[in-house]
């Protein structure tokens, strides 16, 4: 009769999640509180006079959003909560539901911060309208001499 050696099945997630907590520094870094965020995607397209941006955010209404350029830096972000709760003879039934994100991107150079973002959400689908400069307009860069 052979002996075969039984090894008892661990959960992976579990292991190696403490393994990742345990052998590294990860608890003291954005990537650990970030790591389960949802991110909606996104496509751009750029044409001579402007940038189109579409996010995929379903879910959302259109007073969630908040969108704003400082510093050549573009921000969109979206935040809402709902809570259902049901309350019967002999039960009560609560739901909770909370949904955010939050993205970043810095702006070209040809991007006209200071005219009109059009922006509209419909059917799921936040469009952002971005103006270009025309390359004319903008400032050349200067050179600087140390004397």
């Amino acid at each position: 009769m052979t002996l075969v050696k039984f090894k008892k099945p661990r959960l992976p997630r579990y292991d190696s999640m403490f393994t990742d907590l345990l052998g590294s520094d990860r608890l003291l870094t954005n990537d650990f509180m970030l790591e389960d965020k949802w991110i909606p995607a996104m496509n751009v397209k750029e044409t001579e006079d402007h940038f189109e941006i579409e996010m995929a955010a379903p879910g959302f209404n259109k007073k969630d959003f908040e969108i704003s350029i400082e510093n050549g830096l573009l921000k969109i972000s979206a935040e809402n909560s709902e809570e259902i709760k049901e309350e019967e003879k002999d039960y009560t039934r609560k739901e909770f539901n909370y949904n955010s994100f939050l993205r970043s991107f810095t702006l070209p150079e040809n991007v006209n911060e200071e005219e009109m973002i059009d922006a509209t959400y419909k059917r799921g689908i936040l469009k952002l309208v971005l103006n270009k400069v025309h390359i004319d307009e903008i400032t050349p860069k200067r050179v600087i001499e140390v004397h």
